[in-house]
């Protein structure tokens, strides 16, 4: 309750700074010295002296000897007195004699008494009469008595109580500027999420950081944590540390935890294990699986388990799911399933899907099947694909496509290929080509590749060009091969060869080819023996042309018996062809046939 008089009003705070030393002893006399004045003028008669003598003592503690100063200033008229007066009732445990003086000084027009008077109407249940006296007070520009009102309003649901909150905070009340602040940035969440845009509510998340600067300046410890993730999630991170460095030093646990993982992601894992040990402390279960993980990293398992268990204990499901992890990790599937179990009954999406991934192991695809649907119901992205892979798995192409997309439309990479795989499939170019190159777009070489041929095929037929005649023009499907080659894609490092020899360009064709075939690729080893040949290379040529016939390319087979027979080492070259017949196709066979048979004949003669 407020306090009202002369140097009275930082009692309503409930806050103040302790002096020290000598300003300690300086302050202790000038107070000494004021009350003797005050005390004086009081035993003179003066009521305005009787009401700061009173509230002086009030501030102190000392009850009895403020109330009959109180009493007497009242008496003459003194509203503060009577507010006073009331609040010193109150804390005596005589609410309804406090609020009858709080009445006598809100009727006079104070604005701190119509507050006082408002909560204690509030706590009694009789909302009409809090509101009454409140908007008194708030009325008068109170800003305990806007805030108050505000919080009233709110409660019922009534759209003015923004209106009172603003007041409240730009008088200076850290609460109200904090609340406010919260309230604008749900306003913002809200009208990004109906326009669908990331940037919608982009005036109300402004002004929501201007209010909880404001209250976060004022030490409202929750305000510097959410001021500190706007100002991380905008990549000003040293500002961040600071507000999360303070609220945490205020005591705020998720500030602590949030400033241990800025200082692991500056590399600073040491301060960042500090930290999260202090908000793991105070009951923060994010903290607590921070540190598992930090010790499971350290290969220190039992005590990530202990972290983990924390974690699970202050209601943190991921301590659970981790649990499921690290035991998982170590071979101990009995107890990865119960943790996992555990986790995924708590709603742990993720721990339902690495539930049912554990089923599909052991060969439950039965019970894996309803975990995966849970966990992609409750929007996990794997869970969704997984069961793409499910239902493809069992011949049900349709139901897997739903779930692909479903998938692929939430990002899942692998998802958007496969739906592109199957449009392809059913015909339909136009959106094979769409989700070929969102997949592409995220990294996936195989649909880098597809994309590039199903471009490929839209093409004009290229001029030709005489080898070592240098053509520098690309076209985008060519570009999309080299994406697919420079992330070892064997097909496509084949194909970006093949059009690099087409262009003219040698060197470039003998570098893809030769990368392809170092990698296992077939066809690359084939085709850069036929690049070596035409250069004049064919002892080097052969090389490649038997690595590719060991690994069943029916034509570097072919290839091998030709050129032994030129060599004159007949039975040898009887053998490739006898090889070139059983890898086929059939046009190499059948040469490869006539071939065998002349050497045959040869052989013989």
């Amino acid at each position: 309750m407020d306090v009202m008089g002369d140097k009275a009003t930082l009692f309503e705070t409930g806050r103040f700074v302790q002096p020290s030393g000598q300003d300690e002893v300086g302050e202790a006399a000038e107070d000494a010295a004021e009350e003797i004045r005050q005390r004086l003028a009081a035993e003179a008669g003066d009521v305005e002296a009787m009401s700061v003598l009173g509230a002086m003592l009030l501030r102190r503690g000392d009850l009895d000897g403020a109330e009959p100063h109180l009493r007497a200033a009242t008496a003459a008229g003194d509203r503060a007195a009577a507010n006073n007066l009331g609040v010193l009732l109150h804390q005596r445990g005589y609410a309804d004699e406090a609020a009858g003086w709080w009445r006598i000084a809100a009727v006079a027009g104070s604005a701190a008494a119509a507050h006082a008077l408002g909560r204690h109407h509030r706590e009694r249940g009789d909302e009409p009469a809090a509101e009454y006296w409140l908007r008194q007070s708030a009325e008068q520009g109170h800003a305990l008595g806007a805030y108050a009102l505000a919080d009233l309003l709110e409660h019922r649901g009534d759209a003015g109580a923004e209106r009172w909150m603003r007041a409240a905070a730009e008088r200076g009340h850290r609460e109200a500027a904090y609340r406010l602040a919260r309230a604008l940035d749900r306003r913002a969440a809200h009208e990004a999420e109906a326009v669908a845009d990331a940037d919608g509510g982009a005036a109300a998340t402004e002004e929501a950081e201007q209010w909880y600067r404001q209250a976060a300046a004022r030490g409202h410890r929750r305000a510097a944590l959410h001021l500190g993730a706007i100002l991380e999630k905008r990549g000003e991170l040293k500002e961040a540390g600071r507000w999360y460095l303070t609220s945490a030093k205020d005591g705020e646990a998720r500030a602590a935890c949030a400033l241990g993982f800025l200082l692991r992601d500056a590399g600073d894992t040491e301060s960042a294990a500090v930290w999260w040990l202090r908000a793991a402390q105070d009951g923060d279960g994010n903290a607590a699986n921070a540190l598992g993980a930090l010790h499971a990293e350290r290969g220190e398992p039992q005590t990530a388990e202990r972290w983990y268990r924390a974690a699970m204990d202050a209601g943190d499901d991921n301590g659970a799911y981790n649990l499921g992890l690290l035991c998982a990790e170590q071979g101990r599937t009995a107890q990865a399933e119960q943790w996992y179990r555990r986790a995924a009954y708590a709603g742990h999406r993720e721990a339902a899907n690495a539930l049912a991934i554990l089923l599909l192991q052991g060969g439950d695809a039965t019970g894996a099947e309803p975990w995966f649907s849970k966990a992609a119901e409750a929007g996990s992205v794997d869970a969704a694909f997984n069961l793409g892979i499910l239902f493809a798995g069992r011949g049900e192409e349709p139901v897997a496509l739903r779930w692909y997309e479903r998938a692929a439309s939430a990002g899942h990479t692998e998802a958007a290929l496969q739906v592109g795989i199957a449009r392809l499939r059913d015909g339909d170019e136009r959106e094979a080509e769409r989700h070929l190159r969102c997949a592409a777009g995220r990294g996936s070489a195989e649909a880098a590749y597809r994309l590039a041929t199903v471009l490929d095929a839209r093409r004009p037929p290229q001029p030709a060009h005489e080898l070592g005649e240098s053509v520098h023009e690309k076209s985008e499907c060519e570009e999309w091969y080299e994406r697919a080659a420079s992330q070892g894609h064997r097909r496509a490092q084949v194909r970006v060869g093949m059009l690099a020899a087409a262009r003219g360009d040698v060197v470039e064709a003998a570098r893809w080819y030769r990368e392809a075939a170092e990698a296992g690729s077939r066809n690359g080893a084939f085709n850069l023996g036929l690049l070596l040949a035409r250069e004049g290379s064919e002892p080097e040529a052969a090389v490649w042309w038997t690595r590719a016939a060991d690994a069943g390319h029916g034509r570097a087979a072919l290839r091998l018996a030709l050129v032994y027979a030129r060599r004159g080492e007949l039975a040898e070259g009887q053998r490739w062809a006898d090889r070139a017949v059983t890898l086929g196709p059939g046009e190499v066979a059948e040469r490869a046939a006539r071939l065998r048979d002349a050497l045959r004949q040869e052989l013989s003669a």
